[in-house]
């Protein structure tokens, strides 16, 4: 198996920080199913468009997780 460089570790880590918060909130599923097919053309070479995109889903995840965030629309 290829070494993972640092960028992809921290968007694998990001998705199964997802895939723990779905357990917690099962609303959230379709925000990150939607999110992750969305940005799946995103070129492996294009590391800002990654970089912010990584930065992006971390904000949306801290706020998805405060307990005082029960439906999302």
């Amino acid at each position: 198996m290829a070494r993972l460089s640092g960028l992809q570790r921290d968007v694998l880590s990001l998705y199964r920080q997802c895939l723990r918060e779905i357990r917690k909130k099962p609303i959230v599923r379709t925000l990150h199913s939607a999110e992750f097919q969305k940005h799946l053309s995103v070129s492996k070479k294009d590391f800002s468009t990654v970089e912010y995109l990584l930065r992006k889903g971390q904000r949306q995840l801290e706020m998805y997780a405060s307990p005082g965030i029960r439906n999302i629309r």
